[in-house]
């Protein structure tokens, strides 16, 4: 009964104790049972900001776009903006949106907030949009800000690679990433799809086998694999 005794202020805190070591649902539960009648505008604005978060951690994703359009809209913490503007842009592409995506990113590129992060994910926006060319300069201007960024390596080899831009840069590209993290699936599919790409299918088979075999549910991989592989498992 003790616990029905909280006030607001301390479910706020407890939850964001929990939201910090990662338990996103005891989290949750916390900020759901916060009053917010005593609350001002900042403290309306933290709490729909953890919302939109565990929403988000948890892949509650329509719930968590309805608290984090709260934040951009009342927030005035332009770092905190930037993190909502980027999750919903992530949960955007997540859900097929790419457009909406955009959107936001390009807000954030508007205000003069460069990263990686936000080209590498316009630049993903972009492909699934079949937007190639414009994948392909999003993947540059990510290496530009961090030549060692593996996921525009990874991301910029494969559309490369995939829509027969320039298949050897691709492969080469797609290298690298792998040199740098050998156990991601992601980059051992990238890889084997640029090797099938370039004509050379017995590599191709090896790395999409080491891809499957880290990865075995992944849907993009199971089909490089079958496509490689003749339809054979």
């Amino acid at each position: 009964m003790a616990e029905d005794r909280l006030s607001s202020v301390d479910r706020m805190q407890e939850g964001i104790r929990l939201f910090r070591m990662k338990r996103w649902d005891m989290a949750l539960k916390e900020f759901q049972q916060v009053t917010t009648d005593e609350f001002d505008t900042k403290d309306n604005a933290e709490l729909a900001y953890y919302l939109g978060l565990c929403y988000t951690k948890l892949a509650k994703y329509d719930d968590a776009l309805l608290y984090l359009e709260q934040v951009v809209t009342a927030e005035d913490d332009l770092l905190r903006i930037y993190q909502c503007r980027m999750t919903l842009a992530y949960i955007y592409v997540l859900t097929r949106r790419s457009k909406m995506a955009e959107f936001e990113l390009k807000r954030l590129q508007i205000s003069g907030f460069e990263s990686a992060m936000l080209y590498n994910t316009l630049a993903y926006a972009a492909w699934s949009q079949k937007h190639y060319k414009n994948s392909v300069q999003m993947y540059e201007k990510a290496l530009e800000l961090d030549e060692e960024n593996t996921t525009a390596m990874n991301g910029l080899g494969y559309v490369l690679s995939d829509a027969d831009i320039d298949v050897m840069r691709g492969l080469r590209l797609c290298r690298k990433a792998v040199d740098k993290k050998p156990e991601n699936p992601a980059y051992l599919d990238s890889l084997g799809w640029a090797y099938f790409k370039s004509g050379e299918l017995l590599e191709a088979r090896t790395w999409l086998r080491r891809a499957l075999d880290l990865a075995p549910q992944e849907k993009e991989i199971k089909n490089h694999f079958r496509v490689v592989s003749g339809g054979v498992d």
